[in-house]
């Protein structure tokens, strides 16, 4: 079940300022920046690292940001890898380590979305106004996410990537060459409606939302898959942004480590942007093919462990 996201965790509201006593799980860094009026300082603190996280978990984690900046430069499902990884961190909660996810993916996405504009140049009057109503659609999303449980969600996606797969397997030919379906307002209406959806899909859940992007511009507009893919990161982007708007003011995101996650997944992103670009759509095609079975998997398998199995 998805945690509750729509309030500050009292915990952290009632606590003072400063390091944890026992069982804390926050390491904070302090510092005066300044006073205020007659003589008053004025601290800030800076959520840094999980009390309990060594240096061989660290390690992990940053490995999976490099893998899955690789992934979600190419066709979207970075999070398969990334996410799994923060939510082994010991003292890291869910909505925390959901919360520092999107700082380190923002920083990939905006990476991948940069090395794609230089070497594809993506239509921009198409993906600026998707981007827009996407960062609009995943900030309600996240702020909604706990009065939608995700055991009803989950199942839903599971239906949809079997279709998506499908789909894209039954007709190889779907994204090999760009084709736009719609012309003028139709098709940037349909583009908004695009984004909007997959935005506040985002904020509520959020697994594979680059490749569900990546199909529907190939399917419902037109797009080959490398144009799709570069027109993807751009939205990505927006909807990881309009996320971390909701987060940060509610003090979920742990900076150091979503940095140090970010750095990784920037490397990530670059390599797997430069490659993408490179091969082109057939290659691009595969990996989306790859990365939707896995999402069918995974999901399956929550779906099967939540929901079905008999001894639950």
């Amino acid at each position: 079940m998805r945690p509750t996201l729509g309030t500050t965790p009292p915990s952290r509201a009632a606590e003072p300022r400063g390091h944890r006593g026992a069982g804390g799980r926050l390491l904070r860094c302090r510092g005066a920046v300044g006073r205020a009026g007659a003589g008053a300082a004025v601290t800030t603190s800076l959520d840094v690292l999980p009390e309990g996280l060594s240096p061989t978990a660290l390690l992990l984690v940053v490995l999976a940001g490099l893998v899955a900046g690789f992934v979600d430069a190419v066709v979207g499902g970075g999070g398969l890898v990334q996410l799994p990884a923060l939510l082994l961190v010991p003292g890291l909660s869910p909505v925390e380590a959901l919360a520092t996810n999107k700082l380190g993916s923002i920083l990939g996405t905006t990476t991948s979305a940069v090395t794609y504009h230089r070497r594809v140049h993506p239509d921009l009057r198409t993906a600026l106004p998707m981007a827009g109503l996407a960062l609009v659609t995943s900030f309600l999303g996240a702020s909604v996410a706990a009065l939608l449980p995700a055991d009803v969600v989950k199942p839903v996606i599971v239906v949809a990537l079997v279709a998506i797969g499908a789909v894209t397997l039954l007709r190889p030919s779907i994204g090999q060459v760009t084709a736009l379906r719609h012309a003028g307002r139709r098709h940037h209406g349909v583009a908004a409606a695009v984004g909007a959806v997959i935005g506040f899909y985002d904020g509520v859940l959020g697994p594979g939302t680059g490749s569900f992007l990546v199909f529907a511009m190939v399917s419902l507009l037109g797009y080959d898959f490398l144009a799709a893919s570069a027109k993807a990161k751009i939205v990505n982007c927006a909807t990881n942004l309009g996320a971390l708007v909701f987060f940060v003011p509610h003090g979920l995101v742990f900076w150091g480590l979503g940095l140090l996650l970010g750095a990784a997944n920037t490397v990530g992103a670059y390599l797997g942007a430069r490659l993408a670009t490179t091969r082109g759509s057939r290659f691009v095609r595969i990996a989306f093919l790859v990365v939707v079975t896995a999402l069918l998997l995974r999901l399956g398998w929550d779906v099967w462990v939540e929901d079905v199995r008999p001894d639950r």
